[in-house]
């Protein structure tokens, strides 16, 4: 059993030291790099030789990343939800990369709110977390495939554990799940042209996703807007402690968020990337785990942690 133990680790150790040659000549398109995954993969990028091209969504997180790191980054703005946002950047890396093309797609840029109970959220709290954390991912994809073929190169998606097991109502999961459909799919058709698609799906890691309003007001503004009809069905108490275990869950996240950029820069720098990472010893041991149990198993272990509407049967 030890030998077998340590083939693997051999295997897996000599499968990340397999990197791709002249990493420094080659170009990588980031999205929502103003902070979090992306701003810190961008200079781990820069740190390593590559070229970035870091698109943010304001002109001040664009300023900052350009003054912190060197000539090897340049930055754009994009708003992932604005057609005509998506094609000025799409000419922009076109203009950097010129007949190379684009060694790697980064499809980073996300959003986690609104987020709650599904009665409790209007169809526009839907579209609005899933036009940038699916529809975006798809158009920007299109958009920049071209190049990423010409280049033979890589697309990495940002998904999620909840991509795998819907933990929280609301657009994120849903999302998160047609991240992982829409990279299954493009995975094997763009496999003969040469372009590996990887999938990043993280456990419970504290980043500017869920904004930074309070979440008891937060949730809070939720409540205050539902019928009264629906307030009575779940009731106060319901509302209480729906909204502390949802503050502790924020307050347990994980603030060193490295082992997920390292998972994201493996799959453009090795030559054998995988098709999913899944970082967090919470994704490891809770949330796959939970994913691959039969679902009435799953769904009674999750129903522990909700709780109790006043109008339970």
């Amino acid at each position: 059993m030890a030998a077998i133990t340590d083939l693997s680790f051999m295997y897996r150790w000599l499968k990340n030291c397999n990197l791709v040659r002249n990493l420094s000549d080659k170009y990588v398109f980031i999205t929502g790099c103003d902070s979090g995954f992306g701003n810190l993969l961008a200079r781990q990028l820069v740190n390593r030789g590559m070229r970035v091209l870091a698109a943010c969504f304001t002109e001040e997180g664009a300023q900052k990343l350009q003054r912190d790191t060197s000539y090897r980054l340049q930055t754009t703005l994009l708003d992932v939800t604005r057609t005509e946002s998506i094609q000025a950047a799409t000419q922009w890396v076109r203009d950097q990369v010129g007949e190379q093309g684009l060694w790697a797609l980064v499809n980073n840029a996300g959003i986690g709110l609104p987020s709650g109970p599904n009665e409790w959220l209007t169809k526009e709290d839907f579209v609005k977390v899933i036009n940038v954390n699916l529809v975006g991912l798809i158009e920007v994809t299109l958009h920049m495939l071209p190049m990423v073929k010409k280049a033979r190169g890589r697309v990495v998606n940002m998904s999620s554990s909840g991509g795998r097991v819907a933990l929280i109502g609301g657009g994120y999961c849903v999302s998160k799940f047609g991240v992982e459909a829409f990279s299954d799919s493009i995975r094997r058709e763009l496999h003969y042209f040469g372009v590996k698609v990887s999938i990043i799906e993280p456990g419970n890691y504290r980043t500017s996703i869920l904004g930074k309003e309070d979440m008891v007001s937060r949730m809070r503004k939720l409540w205050e807007r539902l019928p009264q009809e629906t307030k009575e069905s779940y009731g106060e108490e319901y509302f209480r402690n729906y909204t502390d275990k949802l503050k502790n869950m924020m307050q347990s996240a994980e603030p060193r968020i490295r082992k997920v950029t390292n998972s994201m820069e493996h799959a453009i720098v090795s030559r054998s990337p995988r098709v999913r990472y899944n970082p967090g010893l919470d994704a490891k041991l809770l949330y796959l785990p939970l994913a691959k149990l039969p679902t009435p198993v799953t769904d009674f272990i999750l129903s522990r942690y909700l709780p109790r509407p006043a109008d339970s049967v």
